[in-house]
């Protein structure tokens, strides 16, 4: 059994934790492989995903991603109201369209940010991938190159801030090495 064969049963057994969906969220620094769990995770619950990557405000907007995903979708969810969010344009540098998420049994969100302690509440399911820096770097920088380079020390400095303060890998329910086979 793979990693993400064991999370996608633990998180089968989980209970909704806002307005009866299942909330998963699948936490880890930059370049720990949370998209490739999260999309196999949201394919295997037959839930929409929902990436802090289009939700952060640029480049310095881990925190107002974390303020968007809960004023747009989880305490919107959580109190039965129709939940969409806006994308954020990387190109143009502002927000853009607005989605609608349709309701359902589950909600995969995975990016850094999406297990920040004020999302707790909402939240039926923490996963942590842990995988070492180097290695992190490389994949990162593999996957997004020449964009995200310059910006590197920029966002593990936000990152370094945030998990300082809301203590993601201690508050989260699985932590999985992300350096091997998911």
């Amino acid at each position: 059994m793979t990693s993400a064969d064991a999370v996608i049963a633990w998180a089968r057994g989980l209970s909704p934790a806002a307005g009866g969906t299942r909330v998963v969220a699948v936490e880890g620094r930059s370049g720990a492989g949370k998209t490739e769990l999260a999309l196999r995770l949201a394919a295997a619950l037959s839930a929409p995903l929902i990436r802090m990557d289009d939700l952060y405000p640029g480049w310095d907007g881990l925190r107002g991603g974390v303020t968007a995903l809960h004023d747009w979708v989880l305490k919107p969810l959580a109190d039965g109201e129709p939940v969409r969010w806006r994308s954020w344009d990387w190109a143009a540098d502002r927000y853009a369209g607005w989605h609608e998420v349709p309701r359902g049994d589950s909600l995969v969100v995975e990016g850094v940010g999406c297990g920040a302690r004020v999302l707790a509440p909402y939240i039926s399911g923490l996963v942590w991938i842990e995988v070492p820096d180097a290695l992190r770097r490389e994949r990162a920088l593999a996957r997004d190159g020449a964009t995200y380079e310059p910006h590197w020390e920029r966002w593990a400095r936000q990152e370094d801030e945030f998990y300082g303060t809301d203590d993601v890998r201690g508050r989260a329910d699985l932590i999985i090495d992300g350096s091997v086979e998911r």
